[in-house]
This record gives structure tokens, C-alpha cells and sequence, in this order.
């Protein structure tokens, strides 16, 4: 392994360290303050959203972003939130399974699109297509991607490579992150040659550059639902899931890159 493996297993440690920290429950979610849980890859653009809303003359909502795996355990375990913003429609599909969502309160509201990126500074571009050379554009380097297990843009990725005939070539060289946020981290810090992300991801750092667009047809839908959790539905979490569905909010997601539905 020497140095190499030893700093990539303290990378790992390091952005596991984040996630864990970014799924602690706020400590004055008790108080009546609304606790949005959201996917990693609406980072930049809820908390834009929410920024909005409190210059519009509401109470900010509390935010908190991770894989929307972990935030759909977190809600099965008790997690406080009033709301629940998913990457996908099964993780969704889970919660309302267990009766934890307000029945009636969910819509899928955003779409986006899958991209494969690399560094910045050592670029290059592919055309994705059946059976398109990835593990060649890979080297000897790394394929980062979300777990394809559990993480929405792992899954939508590993479908994506699977459809087109590349998976089992790159798979055992794929290094698997907690978020799509940690792949791309990976990405940016020079720990895989490649990444699998959001085209929102992508566009969210400079340290990074899209080397080619995934076919839609490849994967399934990319579709964000938005939920009220039950149990938690307050008047502030109905009103904040109203306002994210008007036009001055789509306005916002559509800046960062999202598609609104």
C-alpha cells in the first residue's frame, strides 16, 4: 500500500468524519425551528433557497445535507425533520413505505444529469457511448463514484456503466464515497483519475471539469422528490414546502444547473 494507500485511507477517514458531522441533528431542532434534511447534491442551491426565504420575511430553515440514504435511516430512526428532499424516488419510496411521510404532501420537483468528470488541471474528454473506453481513460488511477449500493448517484451510475457495458471492466477499481459530494472530493483532490457525479456537482467546483455527459437513456430518471416527514409536519415545514415549489425558488434551482419539473 505505502504512502499512497495510507494517505488515501486517511481521505476516507476525513470525509467520513464530514458526513457523520453533517447528519448531527441540530441541537435546537427540539425548539419548533424547521430541520430541512436534503440530498449532498443540493448544497449550494437549498441553501440559496433558504436564503431567499428568510429575506422574504420567514424563519431560515435549519439545513442538513448527506447521502439520501443515510438521511432516510436517520428519519427511520427518529431524526427530527420536517422535511425530506431525496436524490431519488426510492429512497423516498422507502420512508413512505413505513408510513414516514405525510401522505399527500410528495412531488418530484427537480431532474438533472449524470457526468463523468476529472481534475482541472489533468483533463480529458470522451464520448459516452456503449462500451466507451473508461478503464483505458483511467490509467492506473481510480474511478470515484457514490456507493452504487446505496448512495442515489452510486446507483444511478453503476446502472448508467452497467446498460452500457463498461462495469465490469472499471469495477473493482471504483473507490466508493459516502455522498456524491465525498466522489467528487475525490475527484478535486487528485485521489481517482475519474469521477461519477451530478452535472450540478460538476459545475459547483473549479476544480473539476465534465469529460463527458452520461445518455439519459442509460440510467433512470434522475428525479428529486420533496416530502414532509410525518409526525413533523408544521405549519413552517407545509409553508417552506410551498414556497420551494413556486417559480421565484424554481428560479434558484435552475440557476445552479437543476431541472425543474
Amino acid at each position: 500500500m505505502g504512502y499512497c494507500g495510507s494517505w488515501s485511507r486517511r481521505l476516507a477517514l476525513r470525509l467520513a468524519l464530514i458526513a457523520l458531522a453533517a447528519l448531527a441533528v441540530p441541537a435546537h431542532a427540539a425548539d419548533g425551528k424547521l430541520v430541512v434534511f436534503a440530498a449532498a447534491s443540493l448544497t449550494e442551491a437549498m441553501t440559496d433557497a433558504a436564503d431567499a426565504y428568510a429575506r422574504a420575511g420567514h424563519p431560515r430553515p435549519t439545513l442538513a445535507f448527506a447521502a439520501s440514504s443515510a438521511l432516510a435511516r436517520q428519519i427511520e430512526n427518529g431524526a427530527p425533520a420536517g422535511l425530506f428532499v431525496s436524490a431519488d424516488e426510492p429512497w423516498a419510496d422507502y420512508l413512505e413505505q413505513r408510513k414516514l411521510l405525510l401522505p399527500g404532501s410528495r412531488v418530484s420537483f427537480l431532474a438533472n444529469r449524470l457526468v463523468l468528470i476529472a481534475p482541472a488541471d489533468r483533463p480529458f474528454r470522451t464520448k459516452i457511448g456503449p462500451r466507451f473506453p473508461l478503464a483505458r481513460l483511467l490509467g492506473n488511477g481510480k474511478l470515484a463514484m457514490a456507493d452504487p449500493d446505496a448512495v442515489p448517484a452510486g446507483r444511478y451510475g453503476k446502472a448508467a456503466l452497467t446498460n452500457l457495458g463498461v462495469w465490469t471492466t472499471v469495477e473493482a477499481r471504483v473507490v466508493r464515497g459516502d455522498s456524491v459530494r465525498a466522489a467528487l472530493r475525490f475527484v478535486e483532490t487528485g485521489a481517482a483519475r475519474a469521477g461519477i457525479v451530478y452535472a450540478t456537482d460538476a459545475a459547483a467546483s473549479s476544480k473539476v471539469m465534465v469529460a463527458g455527459v452520461f445518455p439519459e437513456s442509460s440510467h433512470p430518471p434522475i428525479s428529486y422528490p420533496l416530502a414532509l416527514v410525518a409526525g413533523h409536519a408544521t405549519p413552517e415545514a407545509k409553508a417552506f414546502r410551498a414556497w420551494l415549489l413556486t417559480r421565484p425558488a424554481g428560479a434558484i434551482f435552475a440557476r445552479h444547473g437543476f431541472r425543474v419539473q
